[in-house]
C-alpha cells in the first residue's frame, strides 16, 4: 500500500498535510498539535516523523507538543531554526521519513522565507512546497528578493506537469480572483476561477493542484508572457523590461490587491 496525503485543517485556512501508510502517518508543517492528535487518534495512527518546509509559526507551532511524548525525527531546512529538528537539510539531499515509503528530494527554494524548502517526490508526482507556490499564487516576500522567488518559482514549474502540488493554505479562490483581474480575458483563468469558486460554496478543498494548471492560470509562474508583461507594464512604467521585473510588479500589485 503506497501512503496517501489527507490534508488536516488547521487555523482559519492552513492545511497540515498528512501522509498514512498502514498504521503510521507522516506530517507536513504541523502548526497545531491538536488538529494532528485528533486525526491521529480518529484513524489509529501512530507519528512517526515531522517535515518542514520553513519555520513560520503556524507551520512549526505544533511541534514541541507532538514531540513531547514521542521520540521521532524532525526533517527541516538547514538554514532556519526549527523546533526539534533532528535532519537539517539542505538542496539536493534525500530522504526516507521514518513510517512511510517515499522517497523525497529536497529543493531549495528562498523567497518567502531564506531557508525555505520543498520536498519532491518525483516517484509519485508529488510536491510539498509550503508557502512557495500555492494554488493560483505564490508566498509574499517575507525575507527573500522578488529575484530569488522567481527563480523559485521557474524552479517548481520545471518539474514534470502532471506533479500535483500540496501547499498549505486554502488561498485559490484570492489567488484566482487576482489572475482574473491581471487577465480579464483569459479563458483558462476564468473557467478554473469559476471550478473553484463552485467547490469552496460547496465547502471542498481546493487542494492539490497540478503543475499543468499553475503554469496555465497561476500568473506568477506566466511573467513570461506577453499578456502578462502588457498588464504589468500598465501597472507599473518598465515592468515588461525582463521577466522578473513583471514578477516583482505582480508580487506587489497582488500584496495591495
Amino acid at each position: 500500500m503506497l501512503p496517501s496525503p489527507t490534508a488536516i485543517p488547521a487555523f482559519k485556512d492552513n492545511y497540515i498535510w498528512a501522509m498514512r501508510q498502514g498504521d503510521r502517518c507522516v506530517v507536513v508543517d504541523p502548526g497545531d498539535a491538536a488538529p494532528v492528535e485528533q486525526f491521529l487518534k480518529q484513524n489509529g495512527l501512530r507519528l512517526t516523523s515531522i517535515l518542514v518546509t520553513h519555520h513560520h509559526p503556524d507551520h512549526v507551532g505544533g511541534i514541541p507538543a507532538l514531540l513531547k511524548e514521542r521520540d521521532i525525527p524532525v526533517y527541516g531546512p538547514a538554514r532556519e531554526t526549527i523546533p526539534g529538528m533532528t535532519h537539517p537539510l539542505v538542496e539536493g539531499d534525500t530522504i526516507q521519513p521514518a513510517g512511510v515509503d517515499m522517497n523525497l528530494t529536497v529543493m531549495e527554494v528562498p523567497g518567502h522565507t531564506l531557508g525555505h524548502i520543498a520536498f519532491h517526490e518525483a516517484g509519485l508526482g508529488w510536491l510539498f512546497c509550503g508557502d512557495t507556490l500555492f494554488a493560483g499564487g505564490c508566498g509574499r516576500l517575507f525575507e527573500g528578493t522578488p529575484e530569488q522567488m522567481h527563480d523559485s518559482l521557474q524552479r517548481l514549474a520545471s518539474l514534470p506537469a502532471k506533479t500535483l502540488v500540496f501547499c498549505t493554505h486554502e488561498y485559490t479562490l484570492a489567488n484566482l480572483t487576482f489572475a482574473a483581474a491581471v487577465t480579464p480575458d483569459d479563458d483558462a483563468v476564468i473557467e478554473r476561477l469559476e471550478t473553484v469558486r463552485q467547490a469552496r460554496e460547496a465547502g471542498q478543498i481546493t487542494l492539490p493542484s497540478t503543475l499543468e494548471d499553475e503554469t496555465r492560470s497561476n500568473p506568477f509562474l506566466r511573467a513570461h508572457e506577453p499578456a502578462l508583461k502588457r498588464a504589468c507594464e500598465a501597472r507599473e512604467s518598465g515592468a515588461s523590461a525582463s521577466d522578473m521585473q513583471c514578477f516583482a510588479t505582480l508580487r506587489r500589485w497582488k500584496d495591495n490587491f
